[in-house]
C-alpha cells in the first residue's frame, strides 16, 4: 500500500464563495471549463485542475501515479493568514468543510487534513477542535512562517501545544515566499525560496527551544525538510561553538531533527538515501505535492531508484510512517 501525505485539494465550498464575492476573498475564477483559473489580487495565478475538488478526479489520479490513499489538504493560498479574523475563520470553515466532504464521499482513499487561521491564535485552536471532533481530522496543515512571522514565536505555542494533545500531527508547508532579493527570475520564488522557507522555520523551533517544550508534537516537513537536513552539520556546529544557538535550547540540532517527520519529494535518490540513513525510514513518507507542476507524478519510480532501499524500509515510507501518523497502524 502507498499513502501520499503530501496531496493538494481546493474543495467546491471555497470555489462556490470566491466566485460569488471575488471582491470579499480577494481572488475571482477565471475561464470556463477546464480552462478555468484562480487568479488572486496579490498576483499570483494558476490552474483549478478537476483534481483539485472532484474527488473521482483525484482518485483518477492517485491510480494513475500508484497511491492507495491521499491525506488531502488545502492549497497554501487557502490559508488567507493576510485576512481579518471573520474571513480567516470563514475560509478556514469553508475549506475544512469542503474537504471534509470529500472524504465522506471516498472514506476509503482518502483522509483529511485541516486548516486554521494561524494569525489568529484563539480562532486557530477553536478550529483545530471543531475539525478534529466533527470531522475526525488527525493532521493541520500550517504555513512555515504566517506573513513573515516565526512559528517559533510565543503566540502560536498554543495551537502546537493544542496539535500535540490531540495527537494531530502538523504538516508544515511553505506559503508564499516573495521575491526576495536574487529569487526574482526562474521561479526561484518556488524552486529555492520554499525550502529555504523551511529550513528557516526549523532552525528557529530548534535554537527557541520551542521542539524541547513540545516533546509530544508530531511535524511533518513537505519537500523533504527544505535544506535542513542536508546542512545539520552546520547547525550542530554552530549549537557547538554559538552562544546564540545554545542560549535556549540545550539539544543538539542533530538529536532534534531525527524527531520530524518528512516526505519524499525531493527528486534526487541519492538525496532520498541519505535522508533515510538521517532520520530513519519510520520518519519518512511518499509525498507527491499532486496536483502542482512541481509533482512527483511517479512515486513508486522514485522509491525504485534508490540505492540499497530496504523492504522494511519500503514499507515504511510507502505506508508505515503515515499509518503511524494517522494513528491506522
Amino acid at each position: 500500500m502507498r499513502i501520499d501525505i503530501h496531496s493538494h485539494v481546493i474543495p467546491d465550498r471555497i470555489i462556490a464563495a470566491i466566485a460569488a464575492d471575488p471582491g470579499r476573498f480577494q481572488a475571482r475564477i477565471a475561464g470556463e471549463g477546464g480552462a478555468r483559473k484562480v487568479v488572486h489580487d496579490q498576483g499570483y495565478v494558476y490552474p483549478l485542475f478537476d483534481e483539485f475538488h472532484i474527488a473521482d478526479a483525484k482518485l483518477d489520479a492517485m491510480d494513475r501515479k500508484g497511491i492507495d490513499i491521499s491525506v488531502i489538504s488545502p492549497a497554501p493560498p487557502m490559508f488567507y493568514y493576510w485576512a481579518d479574523a471573520d474571513l480567516a475563520l470563514e475560509v478556514a470553515g469553508l475549506v475544512n468543510d469542503g474537504t471534509a466532504d470529500m472524504v465522506a464521499g471516498k472514506p476509503d482513499r482518502l483522509r483529511g487534513m485541516a486548516t486554521v487561521p494561524m494569525q489568529h491564535p484563539d480562532a486557530a485552536v477553536a478550529e483545530l477542535e471543531r475539525a478534529v471532533r466533527e470531522f475526525g481530522f488527525k493532521a493541520v496543515e500550517i504555513g512555515t512562517s504566517v506573513e513573515g512571522a516565526q512559528l517559533a514565536e510565543e503566540r502560536f505555542r498554543p495551537l502546537l501545544r493544542r496539535a500535540a494533545e490531540l495527537g494531530v500531527f502538523v504538516f508544515a508547508h511553505p506559503y508564499y515566499v516573495g521575491a526576495k532579493s536574487g529569487l526574482e527570475n526562474y521561479y526561484l520564488t518556488n524552486l529555492i525560496g520554499n525550502p529555504l522557507d523551511t529550513t528557516v522555520m526549523l532552525a528557529n523551533l530548534m535554537f527557541s527551544g520551542r521542539l524541547d517544550e513540545l516533546p509530544g508534537l508530531k511535524l511533518v516537513l513537505a519537500h523533504g525538510g527544505g535544506f535542513t537536513p542536508y546542512q545539520i552539520g552546520r547547525l550542530v556546529h554552530g549549537h557547538a561553538v554559538r552562544g546564540e544557538t545554545h542560549g535556549i535550547s540545550k539539544t543538539s540540532p542533530k538529536d532534534l531533527l531525527k524527531r520530524i517527520y518528512f516526505d519524499s519529494l525531493v527528486f534526487e535518490p541519492q538525496a532520498l538515501r541519505y535522508l533515510i540513513d538521517l532520520v530513519g525510514a519510520d520518519h519518512v513518507c511518499i509525498g507527491t505535492d499532486s496536483p502542482f507542476d512541481m509533482a512527483d507524478d511517479h512515486p513508486a519510480a522514485t522509491l525504485d531508484a534508490v540505492p540499497r532501499m530496504t523492504p522494511a524500509e519500503r514499507h515504511c515510507v510507502c505506508c508505515g510512517t503515515a499509518l503511524a501518523l494517522l494513528r491506522e497502524g
